[in-house]
């Protein structure tokens, strides 16, 4: 089974995009949706349907079927096709990473390790299929066992993003189908090709018909497939994306009593107190603010620097920022970001430009988008015109109360915020909606003591970036970052089964817990009736 493709760039062919339902590709809608380079507009890589109602409900259904049976399939034999996927994801490894960085403009470095984080991800939960434990657990009373079941939990809807759009529907699918669930997915409609090319490789690893499903469409898509959840065809939402879209669904599945997996917004503090290393902590910084052009929801926000350092750091930094290079990962490997993946976030990168400036901040670099007219002496490359590039900006002069402080930007932009003390520059990274990812470089013992315990963050790292993540430690946040839910590692586990306890009685006649067990006696019988007025 192969999807038509067309005569396109120099970059690759066109794809003539199809949904897939039941294992096959369905070309169906009234809509089409295109995908371009987003380093040069001129390359498109294919258009692909919008699923309407009919394509959705087909969908549906076909999930629901494959769910009855895959659910019956034994752990370790789910977890044998998880294992070819991460063959053949190793096997295609480039290929896969070049139409991650023809898609979405990231550094092709950037999308090998994005394809390498589904690899461990798969070998990960390849074994999990032999230990999807539950526990037996004593009895109070006698001839009577007690025991414990993961159960899956039905047809999970996945809803994707476009800045992490292979690693991150690796974290949900892989462990969803382990676990015995189907799976409807919408990706981004930033990121279809990308989508498209990892839906063929479950399709190479022998998933049955149904058991993945892929609708490709915008926010309305969304929406339509959320109505499934209200009528209980839809067991699951799992999804990647803006605390205000979050909240949304969170409203949709609390009215169904189900409970969504929610990785939202974040607005990173790294904190540098007055022992930090600044040789490793400027060059780590640059890539925890500046990779993928900022547009990851774990990018540090705000860095929090003590007062003694702060002339040493912001000097420094500077200088580190102007050496940066930014262009066409696919022509200039050297370039350490690309471009923004769509004009929806150009709009908003540069809106908050003006307003910064209005509270009160100092611009210290940053002059907003690269065009040919505005060139950019970081920019590698003959015209910027092509995508969407945007120059790295950096804020000083930033306190806790300004929109800039508090609000997620998606772009490569950070502000410098200065502390006099350790226990302030801690307040600080507290002090906004946010909790996703956190970092403190410190030399001192007890101030990573006292991080580790005040930080109101789901992750953090001491010496190291708010970026990055392992496949087997949890990924999540709190408070507008998500509702406690995790990706990653065995803790997912929880998200896409439920618990079912199991007692059998092998005595002979009637045996009745905490009525019919012989506790025991101590001391002195104890009269409580004159407590008791009748």
């Amino acid at each position: 089974m192969k999807i038509e493709m067309k005569e396109g760039s120099v970059y690759g062919p066109q794809l003539m995009g199809a949904h897939l339902i039941r294992g096959k590709f369905v070309r169906e809608g009234s809509e089409f949706l295109q995908s371009f380079n987003s380093a040069n507009h001129e390359d498109l890589l294919g258009e692909f349907p919008v699923a309407g109602e009919s394509q959705i409900q087909q969908a549906v259904s076909a999930a629901q079927d494959a769910f009855e049976k895959w659910k019956k399939t034994p752990a370790p034999i789910r977890g044998s096709f998880i294992g070819r996927l991460s063959q053949i994801l190793e096997r295609e490894k480039e290929p896969l990473a070049r139409i991650i960085t023809r898609e979405i403009g990231k550094p092709l470095k950037e999308s090998l390790g994005e394809v390498q984080e589904a690899i461990d991800t798969a070998q990960f939960f390849q074994s999990e299929g032999r230990r999807l434990y539950g526990q037996t657990v004593p009895s109070e009373l006698p001839d009577k066992e007690l025991m414990t079941y993961r159960r899956p939990l039905g047809v999970c809807l996945m809803i994707t993003a476009s800045n992490f759009p292979f690693a991150v529907p690796s974290w949900k699918i892989i462990p969803a189908l382990l676990t015995g669930n189907s799976v409807i997915w919408k990706p981004s409609q930033d990121a279809p090709a990308t989508a498209l090319s990892f839906a063929l490789c479950f399709l190479e690893a022998g998933f049955p018909d149904g058991v993945i499903n892929l609708l490709f469409g915008d926010g309305k898509t969304g929406e339509a497939l959320m109505s499934f959840v209200e009528k209980s065809k839809i067991h699951k939402v799992s999804f990647t994306g803006s605390s205000a879209v979050g909240r949304k669904i969170g409203e949709v599945c609390g009215r169904a009593l189900q409970t969504p997996s929610l990785e939202l917004g974040g607005k990173n503090p790294l904190i540098l107190d007055e022992s930090a290393d600044l040789q490793k902590a400027v060059p780590t910084s640059i890539v925890s603010c500046f990779g993928t052009a900022g547009q990851r929801c774990t990018s540090t926000g705000n860095i929090i620097v003590h007062e003694k350092i702060y002339d040493r750091f912001e000097k420094a930094f500077l200088e580190a920022i102007r050496n940066i290079k930014i262009g066409n990962p696919l022509l200039h490997p050297e370039a350490l970001y690309g471009p923004l993946f769509a004009e929806r976030y150009l709009q908003t990168f540069l809106d908050h430009l003006n307003w910064g400036e209005k509270e009160g901040a100092k611009r210290l670099t940053g002059k907003g988008r690269i065009t040919k007219d505005e060139m950019s002496p970081h920019f590698v490359g003959e015209n910027p015109d092509q995508g969407w590039f945007v120059e790295p900006t950096l804020w000083a002069a930033v306190r806790p109360s300004m929109r800039l402080f508090q609000e997620e930007i998606f772009g490569p932009t950070v502000n410098l915020v200065k502390a006099k003390s350790f226990e302030e520059a801690l307040s600080f990274a507290n002090d906004h909606a946010y909790g996703l990812s956190s970092a403190i470089f410190t030399q001192n013992p007890l101030h990573m003591l006292r991080f580790k315990e005040g930080i109101e963050a789901g992750m953090s790292s001491i010496n190291n970036s708010t970026t990055g993540a392992e496949a087997h430690l949890p990924f999540g946040g709190t408070k507008a970052s998500g509702n406690g839910t995790r990706e990653s590692g065995i803790w997912v586990l929880d998200s896409y089964t439920r618990w079912h306890a199991v007692n059998v009685d092998l005595a002979s006649g009637l045996q009745l817990a905490q009525m019919d067990v012989d506790y025991g006696r101590a001391g002195e019988k104890q009269d409580f009736s004159d407590w008791v007025k009748v």
